[in-house]
């Protein structure tokens, strides 16, 4: 969620996302109605009431996103592979029947010897 609604932010189109105008911040946080948001399955699961999950929701952008992370969520999307750890991609892999994602490219990194 977080990705999503600070992208505006970080492309230094608004300076938070409660001012982009397509953003559903203002919904999820604030409690503003919009006929266009519909309550995500884990929003709800924020808490038991609309109060809790919006201070649930804005207490998730006072965290700063890692520049790692960012890398590692656009890697996942640029390259349809599940984010999360081996067995959780082997946990998909299993389910589907298949492969995910793409393999990496290159020689495999050769062990450092002391």
């Amino acid at each position: 969620m977080r990705y999503i609604e600070l992208n505006p932010v970080r492309a230094n189109m608004v300076t938070s996302s409660a001012h982009y105008r397509w953003s559903s911040y203002r919904a999820n946080a604030q409690g503003k109605t919009d006929n266009l948001i519909r309550e995500h399955f884990i929003y709800t699961q924020l808490g038991k009431s609309a109060v809790a999950r919006q201070q649930a929701y804005k207490a998730l952008f006072r965290v700063h996103i890692e520049t790692d992370a960012l890398d590692d969520i656009r890697d996942t999307l640029q390259s349809g592979t599940p984010l999360g750890n081996e067995m959780f991609r082997a946990k998909i892999e299993q389910k589907l029947g298949h492969r995910v994602g793409q393999p990496k490219r290159g020689r495999p990194k050769r062990a450092l010897t002391p």
